[in-house]
């Protein structure tokens, strides 16, 4: 026997202990962590029945409330990453035979789509470019053409840097025809402005790892009465048994009964991050964001790049920049992990291999940061041979934050 348990331990795999590379997370997410919620993430477990457990879980609640600004009942973190409160939203509220309209102008107005029909709805689309919003009239011409039970539109879009305006016209809108409006604010929640109940949103769905600045894990999710009402009067079970909020209400409403083990150290994890919030102000962040990404535009403008979304609907949050001419998108951002330890992206879909896609959200944000990821990318694509200007770059970012 011992010579076995010897021969065991000799076959066991040797693995050194765990040193990540420090990186300046400045890419579409996950962003920079706040040392706070690090600490938080190493506190002791508890059950996730303890009583102790369930008043953190009801102050997570009040903070979402507060960060979402609304006073919606239904608001939770929902067990596991943005594409599970995403799921959750859209596999409850959308019930086999609806019809949900969904939008084309980019990656996750696509993601939309796949989940709807895997609900067993039926998706029709609204159209427009990539890179570009919805327009109002095209939103209400396709209400009236379908008359969809749901519909969906994406606030800050992660693939083109486009930020949402009009959102009250487009709610309205879909009110008139009686459909729920699903919103997707993923990119938007605690970064830009965003006011579910004033601009009746009726479900808003998010992550924690780009403007909250919290790993992944326990991800934002809110619905109005009307929504929730729809959900707990289907005919039909949903068809994910984990994301069923019929069975999620009796956790987190009013019983705390069980229904899994949520992830306990990432709910604190999101308690100190949206304590964070809180603590800031939510219109102060807001305008933190607006304030240290326009730096960041600033400066890549003047170093001689251009910006794909226009001014009037850019996305402070995720700045999508064109990629100059004769630039392999791919080896600058490698070269920018490999010399600099800094982390941002290349496109998706249709825009794969046209835009740098360079996030400035929540503990990101901060001038340094914008200060290195100018300097760092003018850096590397001069050195490959791209018309640019470096020390302007770095001029108009430094002059902007002093600003």
């Amino acid at each position: 026997m011992a010579q076995d348990a010897s021969n065991e331990t000799a076959d066991a795999p040797s693995v050194d202990e765990l040193t990540p590379p420090d990186r300046t997370l400045m890419g579409p997410g996950p962003s920079d962590v706040h040392p706070r919620v690090l600490r938080a993430m190493s506190t002791p477990l508890v059950g996730h029945l303890d009583p102790s457990f369930i008043e953190i879980m009801d102050e997570v609640q009040e903070l979402l409330r507060y960060t979402f600004r609304t006073d919606n009942r239904w608001t939770i973190p929902v067990s596991g990453t943005g594409s599970a409160a995403m799921e959750a939203a859209i596999g409850n509220v959308v019930e086999p035979g609806d019809t949900m309209l969904v939008p084309t102008n980019g990656y996750f107005g696509g993601r939309m789509a796949s989940m709807a029909r895997r609900a067993g709805g039926e998706v029709v689309e609204v159209d427009a470019p990539w890179g570009e919003p919805l327009e109002p009239a095209a939103v209400s011409d396709a209400l009236a053409e379908h008359d969809p039970d749901v519909f969906g539109f994406v606030h800050a879009e992660t693939s083109t840097g486009v930020l949402q305006p009009d959102v009250s016209e487009l709610t309205a809108a879909a009110h008139d025809h009686d459909a729920l409006v699903i919103a997707d604010t993923v990119t938007s929640l605690g970064g830009v402005e965003l006011r579910v109940d004033e601009w009746d949103v009726d479900v808003a769905y998010s992550g924690p790892q780009k403007c909250l600045s919290c790993p992944p894990g326990a991800s934002p999710l809110t619905l109005s009465d009307a929504a929730m009402d729809k959900v707990l009067s289907r005919e039909e079970d949903p068809r994910s048994w984990y994301l069923d909020l019929s069975l999620l209400e009796g956790y987190w409403g009013d019983d705390r009964s069980y229904h899994h083990t949520a992830p306990i150290t990432n709910v604190y994890a999101i308690r100190e991050a949206l304590r964070l919030v809180a603590e800031e102000g939510i219109e102060r962040r807001w305008d933190r964001h607006e304030r240290t990404a326009g730096a960041l535009k600033a400066g890549v403008e003047a170093m001689g790049l251009e910006m794909n979304a226009p001014d009037e609907y850019w996305l402070p949050s995720l700045n999508a920049v064109r990629v100059p001419d004769g630039v392999d998108d791919g080896a600058v951002c490698d070269r920018l992990i490999e010399e600099y330890d800094l982390e941002i992206a290349s496109g998706l879909g249709d825009l794969e291999g046209e835009i740098f896609r360079i996030g400035c959200m929540g503990h990101s944000a901060r001038p340094e940061n914008v200060i290195y990821v100018v300097t760092a990318l003018g850096d590397v694509l001069e050195s490959m041979g791209a018309d640019v200007d470096p020390g302007a770059g770095v001029t108009a970012t430094r002059r902007a934050l002093g600003e």
